[in-house]
């Protein structure tokens, strides 16, 4: 294989990882990971190099597109972005001391609760949930828009979900994820915000915990221009398809596609790690 062949492959690869990324709020990463390191025979440092500059673009590319459709709760994403970074700096300075083959096990088994949880349908529309005094001093609660007009919701348990954050924010600098699934998880599960909420709010997060990350990458060089620039193109443009496609998109087809993706990433990520391939 050529190197045009292989901008090809990659960038085809990272377009499909894009598009799923804006879709389900995962960024992408969880698929191009795997994808280079398994696919395109490249090293995984090299490949979370890439991986985190993907994030970025998947970040760029939908968020504005969410943020103008009004779907994207910019408060709350920017106060949960303060955990997220953290842990993505702590994650990305210890990713090259320690082996992520356990972490990988365990992140695999948390996704496959994940998809567990994905799959436990409730009422959207739910605006009497019990406000934190924090959400309201912070002005979290807002609105998103329904084909009835805008629809009120309110965010709860803030203190859990941030904490749960810090540790996305680990795994994302670790594994160079984005940790896009546990942030809607948590957001949809335990914030018991609207789905579509979630998955936008999570695309304008990870971005931001990407970026904190890929600086400390980038200096071991472990981001290669020639590898990286096809990915972020087929990623960016995957990512606008993506943004387009989830606005007219129904809540209970989005959890389906998303915790299907989520089983088959758990079962590959449980297979890498017990054999030591991640």
């Amino acid at each position: 294989m050529n190197i045009l062949e292989f901008s090809l492959l990659v960038w085809l690869g990272s377009l499909i990882a894009g598009f799923l990324g804006a879709l389900t709020g995962l960024g992408g990463g969880v698929v191009i990971v795997p994808f280079l390191a398994v696919v395109c025979g490249v090293d995984i440092h090299y490949a979370i190099g890439a991986s985190l500059v993907s994030v970025i673009a998947t970040s760029s590319g939908a968020a504005s597109a969410y943020v103008k459709e009004g779907y994207t709760n910019l408060r709350l994403g920017m106060f949960l972005e303060v955990a997220t970074t953290f842990g993505a700096i702590l994650g990305a300075t210890i990713a090259a001391k320690i082996s992520t083959g356990m972490l990988t096990v365990v992140f695999g088994f948390v996704l496959l609760y994940s998809a567990y949880l994905s799959r436990q349908t409730r009422n959207e529309n739910l605006n009497s949930l019990p406000c934190n005094p924090l959400t309201i001093r912070l002005k979290l609660s807002s609105t998103y828009p329904t084909p009835t007009g805008e629809q009120p919701y309110n965010v709860a348990n803030i203190t859990s979900e941030f904490g749960l954050m810090l540790v996305a924010g680990v795994i994302s600098g670790l594994l160079g994820i984005g940790s896009g699934a546990f942030k809607v998880l948590a957001m949809d599960q335990i914030m018991r915000i609207p789905f579509k909420v979630s998955t936008t709010t999570s695309n304008f997060m990870i971005g931001v915990t990407a970026a904190a990350s890929a600086g400390i990458y980038l200096s071991r060089g472990y981001i290669d221009p020639g590898l990286t620039m096809p990915v972020m193109l087929g990623v960016l443009l995957g990512a606008v398809l993506g943004a387009r496609v989830l606005i007219r998109a129904e809540v209970e087809l989005l959890r389906n596609i998303f915790s299907v993706v989520i089983l088959v990433l758990a079962l590959e990520m449980i297979y890498k790690g017990l054999t030591g391939r991640l």
